[in-house]
């Protein structure tokens, strides 16, 4: 029939829709991961020459993991989200098992007291960065399956909670990784908020959590040791102070315009990890005011669109989507923020690296992954905003010009036509109809009703 024909036809061509790639995150994230480069290359070369090294060490270390992260990143984007999401249950016991391997003795390697790296043979690798991306596909997919629970109950809640707790205790108890496991706590309580929890529901364990938190700080003498040193760096500026009075004398020496590229001091063996987690103060020094500012302007720009992302895919009730768009925005938002805090003194001392500009392999891997998936979110959220309305333009432009077509004699086709008529065309169409339908075995002219686009497959089929 013709009917049924028209409706394969309109789901095909809804099928051959193609989506689009967000063309300002994409901007966004590749002009962050360039400016990165340079700075990498500005900050690291006298460290890499103290060591004895090429001063290009360093920089070809950085452009190996920025391919393997863009080639992650494009796997990604052509990752179906109902793939990743099929996968998404098993993920705390693979970020568990992560946190874990680096106990295992030969595959762990300890860096300045903190045992947080796996050793790969050729390079180094640190678990806890993918764990992050992982913990929040996973949230993603917990908050859609268990959406109208979390909201309702306390049990939903804290079940995520709880998930999260373990693995920052797994953090804090075998990596000594406060930073890690503060911004894991905060990328959850974040999520389940806008997955629907109701924000008094949340300051209960958080008021918990606090004191295990403050706990942990005193436990360890080189925690407080940072605190202390934090709020006044200048009592010990060669000592426990030592790396923030640098930082902020680097940051004092950029003044507006900076100093330019390649000019900064303190880089030359004054700053500690200069190119790692205090590379934010060799951009001010370099930079200056208008740099940082161009750097804050870029994270804007990627967060703002992961939220926008994410709010339209809800919309579209698209929430496993939506819900991945806001935990990824959330992630790269907090650690800008607390990487840039540390470095200006607004924050205590924690090894965090810059998103998409610090030197280190795993964070460079870990977000250029979550960039992919970032616009592969946005490429399925334009391709179900294009077939929608292509669907939607089909139904209202079928009455304007109703298709018209010859068929036999049929009491089943004569009953359809006949039902759908009464519901879509007017009373002078139905009239139409009853009259061919008296006209005995002769041939007659049919209206075909509006296509809905609610209409099942199985009706379609039996039509």
């Amino acid at each position: 029939m013709a009917t049924i024909a028209s409706r394969v036809q309109q789901a095909t061509r809804a099928d051959a829709i193609t989506g689009r790639y967000d063309a300002w995150l994409l901007i966004g994230g590749l002009a962050m991961l360039a400016f990165g480069t340079v700075m990498v290359a500005s900050a690291s070369f006298p460290e890499a020459v103290s060591n004895g090294k090429s001063p290009f060490y360093f920089l070809s270390h950085h452009v190996v993991f920025l391919v393997g992260g863009m080639v992650l990143a494009w796997a990604l984007m052509r990752t179906e989200l109902k793939d990743i999401e099929s996968w998404s249950k098993l993920l705390p016991l693979v970020c568990i098992a992560l946190l874990l391997v680096v106990a295992v003795p030969g595959l762990g390697v300890t860096v300045k007291g903190a045992r947080r790296w796996i050793n790969l043979g050729i390079t180094r690798f640190q678990p806890v960065e993918v764990v992050k991306l992982l913990m929040i596909v996973w949230l993603a997919s917990y908050l859609v399956r268990f959406r109208d629970e979390v909201s309702g109950t306390w049990k939903a809640m804290l079940k995520a909670i709880l998930v999260a707790c373990v693995m920052g205790a797994i953090l804090l108890v075998v990596q000594k990784d406060f930073g890690s496991t503060a911004l894991l706590l905060a990328i959850t309580a974040v999520m389940l908020v806008l997955g629907g929890v109701h924000m008094p529901r949340m300051l209960m364990p958080a008021i918990l959590l606090m004191p295990a938190l403050a706990l942990m700080i005193l436990m360890e003498p080189y925690r407080m040791k940072r605190l202390v040193s934090y709020l006044n760096p200048w009592e010990d500026p060669l000592g426990s102070g030592y790396q923030l009075t640098n930082a902020l004398m680097a940051i004092g020496r950029g003044e507006f315009w900076g100093v330019g590229l390649g000019g900064s001091v303190q880089k030359l063996s004054y700053l500690p990890e200069a190119h790692t987690d205090f590379i934010m103060a060799v951009i001010s020094e370099e930079l200056g005011f208008v740099g940082v500012c161009a750097v804050i302007a870029m994270y804007m720009l990627v967060v703002g669109r992961a939220f926008v992302i994410g709010l339209k895919c809800v919309e579209m009730r698209r929430f496993f989507a939506g819900f991945c768009a806001f935990g990824i925005g959330t992630w790269i938002a907090l650690q800008a923020f607390i990487s840039i805090g540390v470095n200006l003194g607004l924050l205590p001392t924690k090894g965090l690296t810059l998103p998409f500009i610090s030197y280190g392999g795993s964070s460079l891997l870990a977000t250029c992954a979550a960039l992919g998936l970032l616009l592969r979110v946005s490429y399925e959220l334009t391709r179900a905003e294009r077939q929608v309305a292509i669907r939607r333009g089909e139904v209202a432009a079928t009455p304007q010009a109703p298709e018209v077509a010859i068929a036999m004699p049929s009491m089943n086709s004569v009953r359809t036509a006949a039902d759908d008529a009464r519901a879509a065309v007017t009373q002078n169409l139905g009239k139409l109809l009853r009259r061919g339908r008296s006209s005995g075995g002769q041939q007659r002219r049919r209206v075909e009703p509006t296509l809905g686009k609610e209409r099942e497959l199985d009706k379609v089929e039996h039509e």
